[in-house]
């Protein structure tokens, strides 16, 4: 427990160094003009944390409610909850923009019952609450912002991480919102079950948090998006505790649930979350094809979601991704002939991945039948491999990424099949015309539904030593703006601060009135994450 309360500065995603291999930094160097630069994040030491303005009153009342050693104020625990894991946090712990932004104090409390009180007094004394899960947020949804309060505490649900029962007759499993997903599915294991949500924030995300954003996983073809998992909620807000879920489905009115799950912890803070689980996969099977081009590639996988016999995980690169993925692997090359040797000028990689708790012979036919109509190239089982075990490198690589200078950064969206290609043609443009027509962007689709897809862009441009910030800043407000009438601002990465500008534009004057007033029910002082989602 010493570990977690402690927190390191969120300056990486881990602890551990994750060199650029040579090779690739060369290659990269000359596809965007890198220059020779060194940002490696400053020592806690080296940054500047101003000090906190929680009164000594408002302190000793939160040490009322969870005890004196769970409410922290010292640099470095701030420090770690200061922001989340987006390009502009990052840089900062870097030295590189403006200053962070810390929270006054960090509050530890135990269960469900501390987290009502912390809110309540908090509510009571005009203090900000930030929840804070795993701070994997990449669109500042755990800033620390103030507003006009006087001060703000990150509450941090470390210590809530108890599986609480499991029901397997039902297969729900009632989890505290701390719970880490590793924790997750090993807790679930021993039970014989699964989540199989496994988002690339996987390993430092916790329940809670998948809630609270409507999170979306890898394998979501298979086991759908989290919030097709959530069968019941335990929230505190100002107003006093609120539980949600009652029956597998329910004609009483608008569904409640589905209006907490998304929220952000704008309208409270999950406490608990009911989740339908599965039994642990015994078979899995993760197969490799390449398409010539994105077009046909797309094609295939809207064909698979239309027939229903979309594999567990479907994930297809664009030509870009595939072409940095093949520079990347040290196959890559050999990999790169046979495909011109088969005539594919510009491979599409598509990662096919099969779990089932039996026999998945079926299934995977079924969806070779329709797959096998757009003539792809089998790469065998090989290259999905890869790509299955190294799924959770990409934030590990991204740290030496801007060890070197590199602005490196993801957007996503998602949109209709009829709209898709234009869609993705149009972020791409206005990333490239804001950055740079050396910028790499790169795309791939990992959600598809009967009617869409998402869109995962991941973008390498040469940082700008003079304007780091506005750099990213501008490039992302242009993407947002391509987006508007196209598809949404977010597939599952939330609203938090960046998106809030653009979330009329989607859901209309009068859905923010709705949420407005859903905010001032349930936080009339609007203490509960300050400027988040809605104000």
């Amino acid at each position: 427990m010493t570990e977690l309360i402690a927190h390191t500065v969120r300056g990486s995603w881990t602890a551990e160094p994750h060199p650029l291999p040579p090779r690739l930094l060369r290659k990269l160097r000359a596809m965007t003009g890198l220059a020779e630069v060194a940002t490696p994040a400053v020592p806690p030491s080296g940054l500047v944390v101003s000090r906190s303005a929680l009164s000594s009153a408002a302190s000793s009342a939160l040490a009322g409610v969870v005890g004196s050693s769970h409410v922290l104020v010292d640099d470095e625990s701030r420090l770690g909850r200061s922001g989340g894991l987006s390009y502009l946090d990052l840089i900062r712990y870097r030295g590189v923009g403006a200053e962070l932004g810390v929270p006054d104090a960090v509050v530890l409390p135990a269960d469900p019952s501390e987290v009502l009180a912390v809110v309540s007094l908090c509510a009571e004394l005009g203090v900000g609450v930030v929840p804070f899960g795993g701070g994997t947020s990449v669109v500042g949804g755990v800033a620390a912002l103030r507003g006009s309060l006087p001060a703000v505490v990150a509450l941090d649900l470390v210590r809530l991480d108890q599986l609480v029962s499991v029901d397997p007759v039902s297969r729900l499993a009632v989890f505290q919102a701390g719970v880490r997903g590793p924790a997750a599915e090993s807790l679930l294991a021993a039970h014989g079950f699964t989540l199989g949500h496994v988002p690339q924030s996987f390993e430092r995300a916790t329940i809670g948090g998948f809630a609270a954003t409507r999170s979306a996983g890898q394998a979501s073809s298979g086991y759908g998006r989290f919030e097709d998992m959530v069968a019941g909620l335990r929230v505190a807000t100002p107003r006093g505790e609120w539980r949600l879920g009652v029956a597998p489905a329910s004609a009483a009115g608008p569904d409640l649930r589905a209006l907490m799950v998304g929220s952000e912890g704008a309208l409270g803070i999950i406490t608990e979350v009911t989740v339908r689980v599965r039994p642990v996969p015994t078979h899995r099977r993760y197969e490799a094809y390449a398409f010539d081009g994105w077009e046909q590639g797309a094609a295939a996988v809207r064909a698979l979601a239309q027939s229903r016999v979309l594999a567990t995980v479907t994930r297809l690169s664009d030509v870009d991704e595939t072409a940095v993925a093949l520079m990347s692997s040290s196959s890559g090359g050999l990999l790169g002939s046979y495909l011109r040797l088969r005539g594919v000028r510009e491979p599409c990689l598509l990662v096919l991945g099969w779990e089932a708790d039996g026999s998945l012979a079926r299934a995977r036919a079924a969806s070779l039948r329709v797959l096998r109509r757009f003539r792809p190239v089998r790469l065998g089982r090989a290259p999905a491999e890869a790509w299955r075990k190294g799924r959770f490198g990409g934030p590990r690589q991204r740290d030496g990424l801007l060890d070197v200078g590199v602005c490196v950064e993801t957007l996503e969206t998602a949109g209709y099949w009829s709209k898709l290609s234009e869609l993705r043609d149009a972020v791409r443009s206005a990333l490239k015309g804001e950055l740079g027509s050396q910028t790499i962007v790169m795309c791939h689709v990992s959600h598809a539904y009967e009617t869409g897809a998402s869109l995962y862009f991941t973008v390498l441009a040469a940082r700008d030593a003079d304007d780091p910030v506005g750099q990213w800043q501008r490039a992302k407000a242009a993407a947002c703006a391509a987006i508007g009438g196209l598809g949404t601002i977010s597939h599952h990465h939330a609203v938090g601060v960046d998106h809030a500008p653009y979330l009329a534009d989607e859901i209309g004057a009068l859905g923010v009135e709705v949420l407005a007033a859903v905010k001032r029910t349930l936080d009339p002082k609007n203490v509960m994450n300050p400027g988040k989602l809605i104000k």
